[in-house]
């Protein structure tokens, strides 16, 4: 299980793993601390990418600012994400598997150290309101202010009531207001849109900081109507511990660190962004909502969480990888009914949007188009190109899955493209001068996916490596030699794809026993006139 009782257990965890790299000196939040960290992302392995935190924050006029910061937490690396699940890195799959089998519904309480200092009312701004936490600059030289990045927004659906947690950007305009991304297909949109024509405001709350597991929910995907809060629970074994908000009818994790209340008004949209996204491109002004702030409530001395988006890889494209992974291959094994997928993989490289690979084991032809249409059909944004392949491939291998689209796939046979798909600013989709309803839904029928079957229509010949016995006895001279660490990718050997003779088999032993003029001899007997 992964329970800890807040944040700061689950940052003193990390530090105990080596999973934190701790800056002490002064860092200017404007300027200096998200290039720092992005550098591990543009220049290191990703094995030996941490989490930072940042003891000693100050923003571009020397302001230092109480608590610290800590930047990629969730996603620095599968080995913080790993711990952030409570298990190995080889089980995130599987354990994603367990949480969605047994959630388990929050408990309410009546207080928390989230009530530790509360603003409101009279008080609202006796701290500066937002501007009292070091909300960083992502994109410095490019994003027109601090956003918040890693909000875990608690909004719940007007005509139901049922809770939604999910991660959004807000621009901050004053000490109490910020914009915030409401997409019409995500489920604050959704929510968004009800409240809208019911003629009221959305109320709403903004997590930031809080044990991990509400976090890994938040940016996973869960179907509308189930509640992020029970799903976290279910990651960390036991109810996740609520209060009541001070002035909105919501509840939130009650050792969070920060949480600020409001509404979101329904009534009128205003400009917002740029902001570095995670397509690797800056997502250009668009009107979007504008979110009220009408209390504040933290722990003294609070920890700060950031995420890291923006250009790929990043913090988010891992944690929306691992969590959409998870999400697709449940939903195509068992919703969908395909015992054959064995897997699903995002790509990082796409923002773990754009490019979808589904592996599966057919017991039929038409399983390949099962899985394609019921996996484009899941969500309106996710997947602009979706691709099945054998189980001999690799999904989360991109040489892998090209080499099969080469070599397994017949673009006037084996390739669809289906409309009515919706973008999240994805800047091909529309001019960046269009209007935002139209950048993500452009006239006619919206953005489109292509949809390809690389898998295997008959029987093929075998793979052009050496075969396994081979390969063996190579891998341990290898290892004799004292040449340097392999890490082995998928396929290091050659193997039979149903598709060989015995006559063939045995001419290959044949040549590897020096007998090879044997078969030059006999093939004389081949010949034909031209």
């Amino acid at each position: 299980m992964a329970y800890y009782a807040d944040f700061r257990e689950y940052m003193a965890e990390l530090d105990r793993r080596g999973l934190v790299r701790r800056i002490s000196s002064p860092v200017c939040k404007d300027t200096e601390l998200m290039p720092l960290v992005r550098l591990q992302f543009r220049g290191l392995p990703a094995s030996e990418r941490t989490a930072f935190v940042f003891d000693d924050v100050r923003d571009c006029t020397g302001r230092r600012y109480e608590g610290s910061l800590a930047v990629g937490v969730l996603g620095a690396s599968r080995a913080v994400y790993a711990a952030a699940m409570g298990c190995d890195e080889e089980r995130i799959s599987a354990r994603w598997a367990e949480v969605h089998r047994g959630y388990i519904e929050p408990e309410l309480v009546e207080t928390g150290p989230v009530k530790e200092e509360v603003h409101v009312g009279q008080g609202l701004l006796e701290h500066a309101g937002v501007l009292e936490f070091p909300h960083p600059i992502s994109t410095p030289g490019f994003d027109p202010a601090p956003f918040f990045t890693s909000p875990y927004w608690i909004t719940t659906d007007p005509e139901t009531g049922v809770r939604n947690v999910g991660t959004y950007r807000a621009m901050i305009k004053a000490p109490d207001r910020t914009g915030v991304m409401v997409h019409q297909s995500q489920h604050i949109g959704i929510h968004f849109q009800k409240a809208r024509r019911l003629g009221r405001n959305l109320e709403a709350a903004v997590v930031i900081g809080c044990a991990p597991a509400l976090g890994l929910c938040s940016v996973a995907k869960i179907p509308y109507g189930i509640d992020e809060l029970s799903v976290a629970g279910g990651i960390a074994g036991e109810a996740i511990p609520v209060v009541k908000c001070e002035t909105v009818d919501l509840e939130v994790p009650a050792t969070a660190e920060i949480v600020i209340e409001g509404y979101i008004d329904t009534t009128y949209r205003e400009d917002e962004a740029p902001f570095g996204e995670y397509t690797g491109y800056m997502g250009t002004r668009v009107e979007n909502p504008v979110f009220h702030v009408t209390a504040v409530t933290h722990r003294r001395r609070p920890v700060y969480q950031a995420f890291l988006s923006q250009f790929p890889p990043s913090e988010s494209s891992l944690i929306r990888k691992l969590a959409y992974d998870a999400v697709f291959l449940k939903f195509l094994q068992k919703d969908a009914n395909i015992p054959g997928v064995l897997d699903v993989q995002l790509h990082e490289s796409t923002g773990s949007y754009g490019l979808m690979v589904i592996q599966l084991k057919k017991t039929h032809p038409a399983q390949p188009w099962q899985a394609l249409n019921a996996a484009v059909g899941l969500d309106p944004t996710i997947g602009k190109m979706i691709v099945a392949v054998d189980e001999d491939i690799d999904p989360n291998d991109a040489d892998a899955v090209n080499w099969a689209m080469a070599f397994r796939m017949r673009p006037h046979l084996d390739v669809r493209i289906t409309t009515g798909k919706a973008s999240i600013l994805d800047p091909s989709s529309a001019p960046p001068t269009a209007p935002v309803d139209e950048q993500r839904f452009p006239p006619p029928v919206g953005t489109s996916a292509i949809l390809i079957d690389a898998t295997r229509k008959w029987d093929y010949p075998p793979t052009s490596l050496p075969a396994r016995g081979y390969m063996d006895k190579a891998l341990a001279r290898w290892k004799a030699e004292g040449l340097p660490p392999l890490s082995l990718r998928k396929p290091w050997h050659g193997y039979e794809l149903g598709y060989w003779t015995e006559e063939a088999r045995q001419e290959a032993e044949a040549a590897t026993s020096g007998r090879y003029l044997e078969t030059g001899e006999r093939l004389r007997s081949t010949r034909e006139d031209l």
